[in-house]
């Protein structure tokens, strides 16, 4: 008779081993309320018994309640038992069906595979099986495959019950913080009015920052925690009070609850992006077009529809991505038009380029053409000159409205401060009514039961300092604000806002705020570098839908593409004609505001001297083109005097003046030395050539 038709009778071998009962119910409401299926399955151990292990060698897992079997990562238990088989120490392991070993194949056959290598048994409520038997191994992998189908059948019914249910917005959900649900299961908003003006706070402050860190830097910097419910525990959560995160800004502002909105279908599983780590993770937020069901008008709101779609939409383009027309939030570096600069010839977004051992060179660049299309290298635009050319057109624009905008900045600072105090306000009677309830509770109780008197006490101690911390905190939050307005605060706020460029070049003004600044009034800024030598072409687009055009100079490298080469030759030639040496030319040429193409760099009498050579204009001297006198008219002497005088050669005379034996002077380039020759200079190099035996020598040269 076969081996696999005869009846399965564990080994001694089997039994000299440990049998495991494995127990698993795949949530905490059936371990809670299915407890007759919990003892069926603790009764398995009678059956290991039964099957001839000792009651001391059967050994329970049961760590598993409450968890699903659709993932082994997660189950501790279920590695447990693989652990101890892959060891050689189980000879039988037991559960009341395969759906609670695994619902799924992967899980199944691993656990068959490693017991199929240590001859470890596998038994249910009615038979025993050997994995390593063909007969029983096709058993168990039919029994593995309707397992993980049912849990498939289960799952695709339930779905569909849910979607049908929330087609008609009755699907229960989870609620966020700022609303709650009645006691007649309707949503209201949350009845804490703390809650309720933090959450609208948090609304306000994105619509003026428009961004959530900034958000948060914001109730940071005022000392308002954010409310939070975290699911904790049996209904209902309670509200707690955290410090702010930009993840929960960010939670605030991409649920749609808090528009009215109920929402099915928001999010997407990807199993891919599980981590071990992170098992339950892997949830994408989906775009609003994917969402499957949206209804509106469904709750109560904090803010309309469309500022919600409005608030998605600036948060998408807060994210830095250049090639899916993001510029990103405003930021701290030196270039002002930082995400709102755009090529003017295929019409992408510049990127952002700093240069400079510290940095301090900021360059917008775009190279789409060259890298999508092939084409020759991009544009190429100096940041801080075209910002410069901005900035002047932006305060031009804003100057006849000064006024009004600084009436607007101190309404809006007045209405700030009125704001931040209500809610520190409602943050200090949340403080003294937990105080005073802790006091109630004290009071309450009956004083011979000290056990409790004494954690009361201890509660009502902890309430009360509490309060104090919140009270110094507001003392401190107030004093360092502005506090109440005087006419003198007004005026002062008023003369401040009508000097605009002051406010805008001052030094406590960030470069972040005048970024945002400039975003309130320009949409974007359209450059063409090659449009022209030498030149930029710009294109403002302002946020009323007005357009204006300019051009300005570009730092270029040859006085050949320079555009105000022209005229600066014109200049130069007509103050050569009126007789101005290099220096003054130079210096009148500086007064009149003419650049060189570095536009950096002020106008030398050395650069003077090289355009006259580049543009062969005649040198102007001081003794109108002549011969050179020995002697001038204010006593000094000309290269030719001073060597008559002393009776050396010319290149002497230059040698004495470049290594300072002899003092002289002339007014530019190209003009005659002014030497200037006393007594006792001459007897001071006389002597020098007498010792060096030079003046002898000269002297029977002249002899002969």
């Amino acid at each position: 008779m076969s081996a696999e038709l005869q009846p399965l009778i564990p080994t001694t071998d089997q039994r000299a081993k440990m049998a495991y009962v494995y127990i698993r119910q795949s949530s905490l409401m059936q371990v809670t309320r299915h407890g007759e299926s919990t003892e069926l399955q603790y009764s398995l151990v009678q059956r290991a018994v039964a099957l001839g292990w000792p009651r001391e060698r059967v050994e329970l897992i049961d760590e598993d309640l409450g968890k699903s079997g659709a993932h082994a990562e997660i189950r501790g238990g279920i590695q447990r038992l693989l652990a101890e088989i892959s060891l050689a120490r189980v000879g039988l392991v037991l559960s009341f069906d395969a759906s609670r070993l695994a619902r799924n194949n992967r899980d199944w056959y691993q656990l068959l595979e490693v017991c199929s290598i240590f001859g470890t048994l596998i038994a249910d409520g009615q038979r025993l099986y050997d994995p390593r038997l063909s007969h029983d191994r096709l058993l168990l992998g039919l029994s593995g495959m309707m397992s993980e189908a049912e849990l498939h059948q289960l799952k695709q019914r339930m779905q569909a019950g849910a979607r049908h249910k929330a087609e008609r917005g009755e699907l229960r959900q989870g609620l966020p913080v700022g609303l709650a649900r009645g006691p007649a299961g309707e949503v209201i908003l949350n009845p804490d009015e703390e809650v309720q003006a933090r959450i609208r706070l948090v609304f306000e402050k994105f619509q003026e920052i428009r961004s959530a860190g900034g958000v948060m830097r914001y109730l940071r910097a005022a000392h308002l925690p954010l409310p939070a419910r975290p699911r904790v525990g049996p209904a209902p959560y309670e509200v707690v009070w955290q410090p702010a995160r930009t993840s929960a800004i960010l939670d605030i502002l991409h649920n749609p609850a808090y528009a009215g909105a109920y929402v099915y279908g928001r999010k997407l599983l990807d199993p891919a992006r599980r981590t071990p780590t992170h098992p339950a993770g892997g949830r994408l937020l989906q775009p609003l077009d994917k969402w499957e069901i949206c209804l509106h008008t469904r709750y109560p709101a904090y803010i309309t529809w469309e500022e919600f779609v409005a608030n998605q939409a600036q948060l998408r383009t807060n994210s830095l991505r250049y090639r899916e027309e993001r510029p990103g939030v405003a930021r701290k570096g030196q270039a002002l038009l930082q995400g709102i600069v755009r090529c003017g010839r295929c019409g992408a977004l510049f990127h952002l380029h700093y240069s400079g051992p510290q940095g301090e060179c900021p360059e917008y660049r775009c190279s789409a053409d060259q890298s999508q299309f092939g084409g020759t290298d991009g544009q190429r635009v100096r940041a801080l000159a075209l910002d410069t050319q901005v900035e002047q057109r932006f305060l031009e624009a804003l100057r006849p409205d000064q006024v009004a905008l600084a009436l607007a900045a101190l309404a809006h600072l007045e209405q700030e401060e009125m704001a931040e105090n209500k809610q520190w306000e409602r943050r200090l009677e949340r403080a003294r009514s937990q105080a005073k309830r802790a006091e109630r509770q004290y009071q309450a109780v009956e004083p011979e039961n000290r056990l409790v008197a004494r954690s009361l006490e201890k509660q009502w101690e902890e309430r009360l300092r509490a309060v104090e911390t919140v009270e110094k905190e507001y003392h401190a939050w107030k004093a360092s604000r502005f506090g109440t307005f005087t006419q003198a605060d007004r005026e002062a706020v008023v003369a401040l806002g009508s000097d605009l460029p002051a406010l805008w070049q001052a030094a406590t003004t960030t470069n972040t705020e005048r970024k945002q600044m400039l975003r309130l009034v320009i949409r974007e800024v359209i450059v063409d570098s090659k449009r022209a030598e030498g030149q930029v072409w710009v294109q403002i687009n302002w946020q009323t839908g007005a357009q204006e055009q300019f051009w300005y100079q570009r730092r270029v490298n040859s006085y050949a593409v320079f555009t105000g080469t022209q005229a600066l030759e014109q200049r130069v030639r007509e103050l050569n004609a009126a007789g101005l040496m290099d220096a003054q030319i130079a210096a009148t040429l500086e007064r009149e505001g003419y650049q060189t193409p570095g536009l950096v760099h002020p106008i030398t009498s050395k650069i003077v001297c090289h355009l006259r050579a580049r543009w062969k204009i005649p040198t102007v001297k001081l003794n109108n083109n002549q011969q050179n006198p020995a002697q001038w008219e204010d006593g000094s002497y000309s290269v030719e005097g001073a060597a008559a005088k002393l009776g050396v050669s010319q290149d002497t005379i230059f040698t004495w003046l470049k290594t300072g034996r002899l003092k002289g002077e002339r007014l530019g380039r190209s003009m005659p030395w002014k030497i200037y020759v006393t007594k006792d200079d001459e007897r001071r190099l006389d002597a020098w050539l007498r010792c060096q035996g030079r003046r002898t020598r000269r002297s029977q040269r002249e002899a002969l």
